[in-house]
C-alpha cells in the first residue's frame, strides 16, 4: 500500500517537473518566434518565399511540440492508471 502511494507521488512529481520544463521551453520558443517575425518585417531583402519557408518551419515545430506534449501526457495518464489498478 505504501509503495503505491510513493509511486503515485513520484509520478506526480515527474509530471509537474515535465509541465514546468515544457512551459519554459514553449515560452522561449514563442519569444524566439516573435523576435524572428520582427526581424523579418524589418529586413527588406527577405522575399515572400523566404518568409513562407520560415512560417512553415514555425508551424511544423508548433505541431511537433503539441504532439510531443500529447504523447507525454498520455504516457503519464497510462502510468497513473497502471498504479491505481495495482493499488486498488
Amino acid at each position: 500500500m505504501e509503495t503505491g502511494k510513493i509511486a503515485n507521488q513520484m509520478i506526480s512529481f515527474q509530471k509537474n517537473l515535465f509541465e514546468n520544463a515544457f512551459n519554459a521551453m514553449s515560452t522561449v520558443q514563442d519569444q524566439t518566434e516573435k523576435m524572428v517575425n520582427n526581424f523579418l518585417t524589418q529586413l527588406p531583402w527577405v522575399n515572400e518565399d523566404g518568409k513562407k519557408a520560415i512560417e512553415g518551419s514555425v508551424d511544423f515545430y508548433k505541431k511537433a511540440r503539441g504532439d510531443f506534449k500529447k504523447a507525454v501526457d498520455e504516457g503519464f495518464s497510462k502510468m497513473e492508471d497502471l498504479f491505481s489498478q495495482k493499488i486498488g
